[in-house]
């Protein structure tokens, strides 16, 4: 992590083609080997994992080579958040640090699906209610980070009913995914920063651990405002 080179990082959880075969463009695709690197429960300082611990929030790394996979550009599995108590749904935050990142989330429906597209510096809040996938088509290594509620598990289960998400990357171009046949229309936009939340392209993420700004994380029924103007 070039911007946290005074962090240590711990053995990464590694996700194989093996492991994301079922969400695959390509069934049959029979390539192996690793896929991209996962850095788990990260702090600077105790201090500062304690607030972290404390607050119930997990700061997180991954790194995603460039690559293809049977003609699919390399992508994450893709997961939903739960329902937080109130129903509203779990938000998540990212931040690319180096590469470019294209967050591709969507409805639980695929009714709204919607690419953001994001260079150095740039910070995505994914909304409450939108499961994400994250995909490197360019040919340079991503390496973002997050920050996110440790109260829930992913849920990884819709996206493997339906192999992937709405919309597949080819190196040839973008293809709705049949399994959708009711999803919406792709619509793509730049990430939008959100000031009133200490969203800011350009200042790390990391600095807002020890805030109050990140209450949304755990509470974003609290947070309507700031999610409708996502949407």
């Amino acid at each position: 992590m070039e911007l946290y080179r005074d962090i240590v990082l711990p053995e990464p959880q590694i996700r194989t083609i093996g492991q994301m075969r079922p969400v695959l463009a390509d069934a049959g695709c029979s390539a192996s080997g690793p896929l991209y690197f996962m850095y788990r429960n990260l702090a600077r300082t105790a201090e500062e994992r304690e607030w972290l611990t404390a607050n119930r929030i997990r700061f997180d790394c991954t790194v995603i080579p460039p690559m293809s996979v049977c003609g699919e550009f390399v992508k994450t599995k893709g997961h939903f958040h739960p329902a937080t108590p109130d129903g509203t749904g779990y938000p998540e935050l990212y931040q690319v640090l180096s590469g470019q990142a294209e967050y591709l989330i969507q409805t639980r429906d695929a009714r709204d699906v919607c690419l953001i597209r994001a260079g150095p510096g740039d910070a995505v809040l994914v909304p409450p209610g939108y499961g994400h996938v994250t995909i490197n088509s360019a040919d340079t290594e991503l390496c973002m980070v997050n920050l996110v509620s440790d109260d829930f598990v992913s849920e990884y289960g819709a996206y493997e009913e339906h192999r992937g998400a709405a919309y597949y990357h080819y190196t040839n171009g973008w293809k709705k995914n049949p399994r959708y046949p009711d999803a919406g229309v792709l619509r793509i936009r730049d990430a939008p920063e959100f000031p009133e939340a200490g969203i800011i392209h350009g200042r790390q993420i990391y600095d807002l651990i020890g805030s109050d700004s990140l209450g949304y994380l755990n509470h974003p029924g609290d947070y309507a405002a700031l999610f409708r103007a996502l949407k």
